[in-house]
Order: structure tokens, then sequence, then C-alpha cells
């Protein structure tokens, strides 16, 4: 059945003219998009902060490397990412702020980055699914939301501060789409220095920075349908050619729309994502535009649940139970884009711009769910929210290179800043007469009165405004033929925030604070195989929104400093490559004080984790990944000192994430996929009451490369199967609420290149 409607698709297309339409095609951003083989197909240096790479793949003949630069003038850094590692799933570097695109063997810190081959191949829809791949990363919920948030090493990472091209505040803020993403790129530890204060006020723990699709070498006509249960269809379109003299000019579009019921009972949910990249590269100036569109509307989205007054953690109900009432709602419309240029002064020096901006549109009806017992009896209650933000941000600096006798010097020096406005309101049902409900055998229940609002529902006012503006500088000295290297650095950081009544009045003062976040980190290389590093970075960060029940609601309650310790070594065997890490990151806690019914910064987190990761392709037939992490999180200074020593909400204590692809033996077109995920024991609150049980999830995957008509053309047929044993699990605790683990989803989708 699935066969017919591809072919009848395919047939339509081709009597329209579609798939011979010569649309001017895209540049892929980084270097190299892998095949199915792990095999980088070649792809020219995008519109970047860095000196582009020649023509042809192979180095002149003379040329010296030095680290991630070349003396000739082709420098490689910036936004030239590292190619992908053997096996193609992942490259073992990306971006590090204002150092650029870097290979992690080279750099104090922990990076990797994703590909599109395993991207494709898992078939992940949205970034959150990508970052499962690291044990490193636990996803979650938003509060009573539909949107993803993340936890790298025990703290929260808000959709919202997630990075494209380097930019924060770019991308809608609440669920991304990976259908215009090339690589996604993880940053673990504290990062204010090379990133900057994110408008969210997270990523204390790690950073993600997504990479447009830019147009490759290689003309791209790419056709993809797909088929998720329980009758979600896709469809999606890649185009991509380059033109003009010595292939100067490139553009990409895709465009992706799915809709339909999902495995959760009674879920519905529609998505529209459009991205296109333009881009030039001459010989000595770059340029390059991304425009994106994305709209998602999700009716009768499951709902997180609060603890309240449950004394232990219940029972989760079956997978696809769906608890929620059915007028949980939300429509999220965001449009987004940046520019980007970058110059040439000498073979050596290099200046660099970007802008971008956001706005995003949110109308949403959240169902709140308070466990009243041990029984899984809950009481509903409505909060419906229209939230619309804008937002500019931008960066500037240059880099270069040069030599002082035996030491060779990298330096780094920029600017990088964001405003943003946001404007909600909200109505509200009443908290002291809360519909009933059971979480195992769901109520139908009616959207109850509004009791309480704030703001012109139809004209939001202002809630908040953010404004920060950073300058940094570092040097990477290099000694012994760059096997020592140090690199020193700090960031001047100023940050102004200021809050406003629910009617839109300004509360002053404005929050203001400045500071200088330094960073120190050194690499020894005493083996070719082997490298050592050590860091020591500080943050400052936008402080959290108060919650629903405070008494400062939705106000940003302040700013937060963090401090991290880090050391660790990274190995790279040509075909396996691996990293460990042990760390440490302190952050001020914030709760509600339970005299003031005030929420603010009054206590202390401290986390203490080790990282163990192995990737690469150890054998002709088999690509793996495989990760864990173990993390002792402890509170300090808290309330009365009642929960002084015990584990922070919502951090498991450990993590293993192992998955492997293995090309069948005698069948050379067919592969096989899995992933086993085992997250250990964590809290949903803070005296350590409410444990939620270890749990382990399996994803199986099957893909046929199918050959047909001429010129090596193909379809991949891939089928993927999520949660094999349709477990029942708690997934997260994240900031004390629950979030139940998603039911067996069935994927089956054909691509078709042309």
């Amino acid at each position: 059945m699935f066969a017919t409607y591809l072919r009848r698709v395919i047939a339509c297309h081709r009597s329209m003219g579609l798939l011979s339409i010569t649309l001017v095609g895209s540049l892929n951003a980084y270097g190299a998009e892998p095949d199915d083989q792990g095999r980088d197909i070649a792809a020219p240096a995008p519109a970047g902060d860095v000196a582009p790479a020649a023509p042809s793949t192979t180095p002149a003949a003379g040329t010296t490397t030095l680290g991630d630069m070349l003396v000739t003038g082709q420098l490689t850094g910036g936004t030239n990412p590292p190619p992908a590692y053997a096996g193609g799933q992942v490259a073992s570097g990306g971006r590090i702020g204002v150092l650029g695109e870097q290979d992690a063997f080279n750099t104090p810190f922990s990076v990797i980055s994703y590909t599109s081959q395993i991207i494709d191949n898992q078939q992940d829809d949205t970034v959150g699914s990508v970052l499962e791949n690291d044990a490193g990363v636990q996803k979650a919920y938003g509060s009573g939301t539909a949107g993803e948030i993340f936890q790298i090493r025990g703290f929260p990472l808000y959709g919202q501060d997630i990075s494209f091209g380097g930019l924060y505040g770019v991308l809608p803020r609440q669920i991304v789409q990976t259908n215009f993403v090339n690589r996604v790129e993880l940053f673990k530890g504290a990062n204010a220095f090379a990133n900057g204060v994110s408008p969210g006020g997270s990523g204390v723990g790690g950073a993600v920075n997504l990479e447009p699709k830019w147009a490759t070498d290689d003309p791209i006509s790419r056709l993809k349908l797909g088929y998720a249960s329980d009758s979600q269809f896709e469809q999606e379109v890649d185009v991509g050619r380059r033109f003009g003299k010595n292939q100067r000019f490139g553009v990409r579009l895709d465009a992706q729309h799915e809709k339909g019921d999902t495995a959760l009972n009674d879920e519905n949910a529609a998505d529209t994502s459009v991205g296109l990249g333009l881009d030039y590269r001459g010989e000595r100036a770059r340029a390059s535009a991304y425009f994106g569109y994305q709209r998602q509307h999700l009716k009768h989205f499951r709902s997180v649940i609060y603890t309240s007054n449950a004394t232990e953690v219940p029972e989760p109900p079956d997978a696809d139970t769906n608890y929620a009432p059915s007028y949980a709602q939300t429509e999220l419309k965001t449009e987004f884009g940046l520019l980007r240029g970058s110059f040439d002064f000498t073979d050596h020096w290099t200046g660099y711009a970007a802008i971008g901006a956001n706005h995003s549109r949110e109308d949403s009806d959240y169902a709140g769910l308070l466990l009243q017992d041990d029984q899984g009896n809950a009481g509903a209650y409505r909060i419906s929210v229209p939230y619309e933000a804008n937002l500019f941000t931008g960066q500037a600096g240059f880099r270069g290179n040069f030599d002082t006798g035996p030491i060779s010097h990298k330096i780094n020096v920029g600017y990088s800043g964001y405003y943003r406005r946001m404007n909600t309101a909200y109505r509200q049902s009443s908290l002291a007469a809360l519909q009933s409900t059971n979480i195992y055998d769901p109520a139908a229940l009616p959207s109850p009165p509004t009791v309480v609002s704030g703001g012109d529902f139809d004209n939001p006012p202002i809630r908040n405004r953010h404004r920060a503006d950073g300058w940094a500088i570092s040097d990477t000295a290099g000694l012994f033929n760059d096997k020592l290297l140090l690199t020193v650095g700090a960031r001047y950081q100023s940050l102004r925030i200021e809050n406003y009544s629910a009617e839109g009045v300004f509360n002053e003062p404005a929050i203001v604070n400045h500071a200088v976040s330094p960073a120190y980190g050194v690499v020894v290389k005493p083996l070719d195989w082997l490298s050592l590093y050590a860091n020591h970075i500080e943050a400052l960060q936008a402080g959290d929104s108060a919650p629903t029940q405070s008494a400062n609601f939705g106000q940003v309650v302040g700013i937060a400093e963090s401090k991290q310790n880090e050391v660790g070594g990274k190995v790279d065997f040509g075909t396996i490559g691996g990293s460990l890490a042990l760390y440490e990151i302190e952050q001020p806690s914030a709760y509600t004080d339970p005299v003031t019914n005030i929420y603010g910064y009054y206590g202390k987190q401290r986390n203490r984790g080790l990282e163990v990761s192995v990737f690469g392709k150890p054998t002709k037939r088999l690509r793996l990944m495989a990760s864990a992490s173990w993390i002792d999180p402890e509170l300090s200074d808290t309330a009365n000192g009642a929960n002084d020593g015990n584990n922070a909400v919502g951090v498991a204590d450990y993590r293993f994430v192992f998955q492997g692809d293995w090309q069948l033996p005698s069948l050379p077109n067919w592969s096989a996929n899995a992933r086993v995920i085992r997250s250990g024991t964590q809290y949903a609150d803070a005296a350590n009451t409410l444990k939620l049980a270890p749990w382990t999830r399996i994803d199986l995957g099957l893909r046929y490369k199918m050959p047909w008509g001429d010129n090596e053309r193909h379809i991949t047929w891939r089928a993927n199967v999520t949660n094999v044993a349709n477990s029942d699990y708690w997934a997260s605790a994240q900031s004390g609420y629950l979030t139940q683990g998603d039911p067996r989803t069935f994927k089956l989708s054909a691509t078709v290149d042309f």
C-alpha cells in the first residue's frame, strides 16, 4: 500500500515537471555530507568567518598544517567544521562559540556533533530525539507545554537557548524540526566565555548549536514520503544547486509537512517547516543568508504531572494513555533568519559579522494535572496563554594566527549580543476547584471557566525585556609543534533585565549586572592518538522565571553566576575515537521561599560527574556510538537547611546509551540499527522522598537502499520502531514534575534521490 502511494506521488510529480526543475541549490555548511556508507560527499566551504578552502580537496604542495589553521592562509577553523568521523555518524568536534568550529582533539573542551546520516537513519524528527544519543543529555517537556527541554550535565537547557549557525535566539523556542538541520553540535560544560549569555538563561551544563543545510557541490533533488503511527503522513522536498563561475552561488530549499494522529491516544499533531539557504563564496569574501518558517499545531497533547499531594511516585500508566483534558492544545509559529559575511584581510587574518532575527507567536490552552493522592487521582486546571516575542541578535569579530619564535598563536576577538522583548497574558481556571480525573482512567473534562486573568488577551502587554552584550578575547598558544596548547581568554558580559507586571507596568528597578568570565584551558598530546586536557570556565546567565504558584509568577528572578572545573582525555585511533571527562559545576539554586512565597536564588547546586564515550567504525560493517554518564548532584543552603546534602531534583544518577548500525553480511544494500537507553534513579522533590525507578528503552531500525534508474540513483527505505517493548516509565522529573516516556511508535519512509 505504501509502495503504491509512493509510485503515485512520483508519477504525479513527474507529470507536473517538478522533478526536473533547476532550482538553484544549497550549500552544505559543514564541508561534508556523509552518504549511507559513511563516505564524505565533497561540499564547498560555507559563507563563514574564515577563509575558503581551495576548490580541490587536496592541500597545495608545501602547505603546513597548524592545528585547525593553515599558514598558507586557507584557515579551516571558524564555520568549517571537522569532517565526519569514521562511520559517518558523528564528527569529533563542533562549534565552540567565539572560537568557531574546532576539532575536539585540539581543544580543552568536550564537544561532539551528530551528522545528517544518523538523523536520517534514526528518523529523528526533532532535535530532542537526536540528543538522546548522548548519555550526558536527558530530554523532558516544559512545564505544562509541549516544548522540549533538556538537561546537560544535570542543568537545564531550554529550546530557546539552542543556537543556529552560532547565533542565539534565532530558532523556534519550543520544538525544532530537523529537516533543515545538517548537524547537531553538542558542547558539554559551562560555556559563557565561548557563547555569551543565552536569552532564556539556561545552558550552564552545556550548549547545543544547529548548523543549517547549504548547497553541496553535487546537485540534490530529493523527495521523502513517510508514515508514523497511528496515522501521521509526512512529505518533504529537498532541492539544492550551485551555479555561476566556479560554482560560487548556492541555493538550497527544504520544505516539509506532516499531519495526523500520533501514537498517543487521541493526540493529533501537524507541522510545516520551510528553510531556504543562499550563499556566495568568493576568493576572499563570503556571504550567506538563511530564512526559515515553522508552524506546529498540537491537539490534545499529553501534559506533565505535578506530584503535589502524592507521598510516593505513582506507577506510570500505559505508555499510550492520554490523561490530559481534550482542550489541551497549542499552536506555535516562528519566522526566523540570519545573514553572515566574512572577508580575508590577509592570508592570516579574517573578519566576520552576522545578524539574526526571530518572531514567534504562540496561542495555547495548557492543562495542568496535580496529583491528589497515591492512587492516581488528580485535579486539572486550565491556563490559556498568548505569547509573542521578538528577538534581534548579532556577532562580529576577527580571527588570525601568527608566530612568536617557536610559539604559534591563534587569536580570537569577538562581540555578541541580543535584545529580546516578550509579551504575554493569561487566563486561568480555579486552583481551588480543580476538575477531578485519574491518570489511569482519565475523565472527559470540558474546558473550565476563567476565574483569574492578567493582561489583554487580544493585545498581550510586555512582560520583560532582555539586553545582553559581551566582548571576548582569547589566545591559544602552541608549543613543541603544538603538542602543548594553552588557551587563555575572557569575556566581559553585561546583562540588563526589565520585568513588567501582568498589565505591562514596569517593576522598578531593572536587574543589571556585569562580570568578566575567564576561561583557562590546556591540551597536552603526549602521543599521536592521545590528547589530555583541563579547563576552568565561569558563566553569567539570566535567571529562571518564577513558576505559576509563586507570588512573583512570570518574573525573571535575577542573574546567576556559575563555575566549572574539568579534566579529561580523548583518543583517536583513526577508526575508533573516544573521550573521558571528570567535572564539577557549581550554580545558585532557586526555590520558592516558604515564608514569602517568592521564588528566587537562595541555595546552591553542585554537580560532580564522570562521562565516557566511544564512537567510530571498528569493523567494515559496524558503526557504533556508546556513552555513559554518572552524576552526583548535591544541594546546599536550602530552606532552613532541610534538604542540604540531598540530590538535586530531576537529575538521574546515571545514564547509558548504546547505538549500533550493522551492514548485513551478503546483503550490501541492507542495514540494521539498534539503540538502548538506560536511565538511573532520580528524585521529583528536594526532600528526596519521591523517587523515580530506573528505566530502559530499546529502539530498532532497518533500511534498504534500492537501486533504480540509471546514474546510481536509489530509493532508501527506512523502518524504525522506538520503545519496541512499549515500556511504561517516567522519563524525567526535571523541575519537579513527571514526564512520561513516549509509547511504541512505528516509522516508515522512502527517500528518493533523483
